[in-house]
C-alpha cells in the first residue's frame, strides 16, 4: 500500500517560530489555507483512510484531506508530536536563557536527551513506528509485493522525521538533518518485504496557497 506522511499546517506558535509540543493550537489562516491546498492535491487519489495525530492542527488537516473522500478521520495516538514538556511555547531564545544545558545537549546529540519534563525521540519514534505497523495491519497484501490501497497519515515533525529514520535506518540523532516543512507531503511504500521512501517533503501544492 501507498501511505502519504502529511505534516500539519501552520499555527502561530509555528509562525511565531516556538516550540510546539502538545499544546493544542488551532491553525491559523495561513494553515487553514495549506490544509485546503492538500487537500485538493491529494483530491485524486483514492484513499482507503485517513489517520491523524489527536491534537487539533493534525485533526483539522486531516478533515480537509477527508472532505475530499467522503472520510472521517481516524485518531492514532501514536501519530502525536513529542511533549516538549517545560520548554513548550519557547523561543529558541527563550530556551537558551532558561534552559541552556538542555539545548546544548540536545544539539550534540537530540537523541539523548528528553526536555526537561517531557519525553525523548526514542520513546517517540516507538510510537510513531507502532502506528505505521498498526496501519499497514489494517490492509492485507496477500503476499503481493504491490498493492493498489492508499491512506494518509497526518502527524508532526518528529514523529514523521523518525519514521524517516527507521525507514532509511539511519541514527535517530540524524533526524534533525532532514528538512521537513509545513503541510508537506511524503510517500511511503508499504509491502510485505520492506518499507520504501517513494518521496519526501513535496510542497508543490503550496505555490496557489502561499499567493
Amino acid at each position: 500500500m501507498r501511505l502519504y506522511l502529511v505534516r500539519h499546517g501552520e499555527t502561530e506558535w509555528n509562525r511565531q517560530r516556538r516550540i510546539q509540543g502538545l499544546t493544542d493550537l488551532e491553525l491559523n489562516e495561513t494553515g487553514r489555507k495549506q490544509a485546503e491546498a492538500l487537500g485538493r492535491a491529494l483530491e485524486g487519489q483514492e484513499l482507503a483512510a485517513v489517520f491523524t495525530s489527536p491534537l487539533k492542527r493534525a485533526r483539522d488537516t486531516a478533515s480537509a484531506i477527508a472532505r475530499f473522500h467522503c472520510l472521517e478521520p481516524e485518531v492514532l495516538e501514536g501519530l502525536r508530536e513529542l511533549d516538549a514538556g517545560e520548554v513548550d511555547g519557547l523561543t529558541y531564545e527563550e530556551m537558551r536563557e532558561k534552559h541552556g544545558d538542555f539545548l546544548d545537549k540536545w544539539i550534540r546529540d537530540c537523541s539523548a536527551v528528553a526536555p526537561p519534563g517531557g519525553c525523548g525521540l526514542p520513546e517517540i519514534q516507538q510510537h510513531a513506528w507502532g502506528a505505521i505497523e498498526e496501519i499497514q495491519s489494517r490492509f492485507s497484501f496477500s503476499g503481493r509485493e504491490r498493492d493498489g490501497t492508499a491512506a494518509v497519515a497526518v502527524a508532526h515533525f518528529f514523529p514523521i522525521l523518525s519514521i524517516f529514520c527507521m525507514v532509511l535506518g539511519i541514527d535517530l540523532s540524524e533526524c534533525r538533518r532532514i528538512r521537513l516543512d509545513l503541510a508537506s507531503i511524503s510517500t511511503l511504500e508499504l509491502i510485505p518485504s520492506r518499507t520504501v521512501l517513494v518521496s519526501m517533503n513535496d510542497t508543490c501544492h503550496l505555490r496557489e496557497a502561499s499567493r
